[in-house]
């Protein structure tokens, strides 16, 4: 009896200690809970408050994570001519109409290149027809051009350049429809010479001619310093001309201050995957199941076209190991964490397509809370205010393969040749609609991909508008990170594109230009411990991150870049440099271009203008707080103003070297 009731009183004891083990677990629980972060994006969708009526918020940047580079400073956009321009003369050799085949990229580039053009014939430029929108049924309230571009504003602001006219003269648009004209289709890299040689003797003998520019643009990236004055014209057409329709300017810039109204910078990245591209190189096996073989199929038709003059089957992880290959998602979060950007971070997906789908962003969400795209800064509403007035397209385009008559099948079965014949395969299970309604449902079905639809190429016109949205918010981002540029492709790329814009706007603006070779051998070597890596693999990605946002990154950028592309490295010819500032002494490349420096002399009112910022800036700086930020995190310090208007005392602890916006 005593021994049972000792094991009453233990198992008492025990249940006892339990109760109370849970009750503290459950605790700790609560009160630890609330310093976690929450892997859930930001709810952006639909509920931003009105700019007037969020808090005060003053930001104390990180000057490792977002100030500016010191030695970029100097460098002011400069793109006006230098010497005798001439204006246009309304008697000239002819008319110049162009359609323009491809993507946002390609589209902006090839303008660029068809008012230089215009401008060394000495021609009037037609409005160039974008067939990406005219291809697209039932856009009715935009034109080609002016689906995307202000029309208006791009004939305004070149008036001095370029004549240019939204059509032909009526008497020669009927002479157009009977082709009686001459057209050519110049590639991407064509000289000058080509166009005064081959093209101005036949515009000069038929007063019109017609471009057909399919790769990106029509004239040569590097010009002799002799022809200078044609690339400040391709700055003004970039820079300053092309204005996107007031529409997408509104809403681009609503969308810049909505992730700035958080009190936070935020980040820029656009990764670059791009099934085109991915084919061109060879990067099928960098993912899995039906996107190997839709990359495989679009690098076979380009290998059928002449595109492409390689190999069929490459090794994809050689290419990626000679940085011919994209960085993915994934290993651009483990960068952005290495160099110390907090999982708090705001990241911006920039790009109309990101192929692989959200599939390939779930490891970068796992590590960045609050990773967002136009779809969660934007409401439908307004998406769709953007594209305007569509008709309707026919809902159920979707069609089941036709049955077979008897007669068919026995037909079959007589010409299936000797018996005894391997019994007759089971019955097809159904076909669903969500299997052949995709973008690839066709790959599992027939050996060849099907025309467009006509919802695909409504798709394609609308992609323009999400590029367009993307590259406001790319260009105004406090840090931008491309996943894939300087590929070696020949086509101008949306990165590069954007890194040029950010570095005539303002050069000293955190714009990384990594070097996808030399990090995809540091991530072969912690490859098995990718989320956990060594402290010297770490302060090698913090070495090679920061060197590309200054000289060297530049460099680089002049090498690979610029040979294909001038408007993502516009330098030395559309900046120049304030003289006080120091400066080393400029690099040239083998054939005597600049690879760094080279800029010409601010004139004297723009420099009197940025000492008068300078001193200005030193004025309110104040008593600066001591630099001991987290390097690993960002404070937030919520600031009430007086009813005089004056601000509080924190705000004179904002360091004034980080460049932050008091109206942002």
């Amino acid at each position: 009896m005593v021994f049972k009731s000792k094991i009453k009183w233990i198992a008492l004891l025990v249940l006892i200690l339990s109760t109370v083990s849970l009750v503290v677990h459950l605790s700790i629980t609560k009160f630890s809970s609330s310093n976690l972060v929450s892997y859930a994006p930001k709810d952006t969708g639909l509920d931003f408050p009105p700019l007037s009526e969020t808090p005060s918020v003053r930001y104390v940047r990180n000057k490792k994570l977002w100030g500016v580079v010191k030695s970029l400073e100097s460098l002011q956009p400069y793109a006006n001519p230098r010497s005798s321009y001439p204006v246009p003369h309304e008697k000239n050799n002819g008319y110049i109409y162009a359609k323009i085949f491809g993507g946002f990229e390609k589209i902006r580039s090839s303008i660029c290149d068809l008012v230089t053009i215009s401008r060394l014939l000495n021609a009037t430029l037609v409005i160039p027809e974008i067939q990406e929108s005219i291809r697209s049924k039932g856009i009715r309230k935009f034109k080609s051009f002016s689906y995307l571009y202000d029309e208006e504003q791009f004939i305004a602001s070149l008036k001095k350049d370029v004549i240019i006219v939204k059509s032909l003269p009526e008497n020669l648009k009927a002479a157009r429809k009977r082709s009686e004209f001459p057209t050519f289709k110049p590639k991407s890299a064509a000289s000058p010479n080509f166009y005064i040689k081959e093209i101005l003797p036949k515009l000069k003998k038929s007063k019109v001619i017609g471009l057909v520019l399919a790769d990106g643009g029509c004239l040569q990236s590097i010009l002799p310093p002799s022809m200078y004055e044609f690339q400040r014209l391709r700055c003004r057409v970039a820079f300053h001309a092309l204005q996107f329709r007031q529409e997408i300017q509104v809403l681009g810039h609503q969308m810049v201050e909505r992730l700035r109204a958080w009190g936070q910078p935020f980040v820029a990245f656009h990764p670059g995957l791009v099934r085109d591209t991915l084919a061109y190189h060879g990067c099928a096996e960098l993912f899995q199941d039906v996107h190997t073989e839709l990359v495989q199929y679009q690098r076979a038709q380009m290998i059928k076209r002449g595109i492409l003059k390689e190999e069929l089957s490459v090794d994809s992880h050689l290419r990626r190991e000679n940085g011919s290959c994209p960085l993915m998602p994934e290993e651009v979060g483990l960068l952005l964490r290495a160099i110390g950007y907090p999982p708090k971070t705001t990241i911006y997906m920039a790009g109309s397509e990101t192929f692989g789908g959200q599939r390939v962003l779930i490891p970068l969400r796992a590590m960045f809370a609050n990773v967002v795209d136009r779809t969660s800064v934007c409401s439908k509403q307004e998406l769709f205010d953007l594209v305007g007035p569509e008709p309707p397209l026919s809902v159920d385009s979707f069609k089941l393969p036709p049955l077979k008559s008897e007669k068919q099948l026995k037909d079959e079965w007589q010409r299936a040749g000797p018996r005894p014949r391997p019994l007759p395969p089971p019955p097809d299970r159904p076909i669903y609609r969500h299997e052949k309604e995709g973008w690839y449902g066709w790959i599992t079905e027939t050996k060849s991909e099907p025309d467009p639809s006509p919802m695909d190429l409504r798709r394609q016109a609308h992609k323009l508008l999400w590029d367009a949205l993307d590259y406001i918010v790319s260009v105004e981002a406090d840090t931008f990170f491309p996943g894939f540029n300087n590929d070696g492709s020949g086509w101008p790329d949306f990165s590069s594109l954007v890194m040029g814009q950010r570095l005539y706007e303002s050069a000293a603006s955190r714009t990384y230009r990594p070097d996808r070779k030399a990090f995809a051998k540091l991530f072969n070597i912690t490859r098995n411990d990718m989320y956990h890596p060594k402290h010297n693999w770490t302060l090698a990605v913090r070495e090679l991150l920061n060197k590309s946002l200054g000289e060297d990154g530049l460099v680089r950028q002049s090498l690979l870049s610029k040979p294909s592309s001038f408007l993502s490295h516009p330098l030395p010819e559309c900046s120049c440099r304030i003289s006080s500032a120091e400066f080393q002494t400029p690099l040239e490349d083998i054939d005597g271009r600049y690879l760094y420096g080279g800029e010409d002399e601010c004139p004297e009112w723009m420099q009197h203008g940025q000492e008068a910022l300078s001193s200005e800036s030193i004025g309110l700086e104040g008593a600066k707080h001591d630099d001991n930020e987290s390097e690993y995190e960002n404070e937030t310090v919520q600031q009430e103003s007086d009813d005089s208007g004056g601000k509080s005392s924190l705000t004179l602890s904002i360091d004034q070297d980080d460049e932050w916006d008091p109206n942002d």
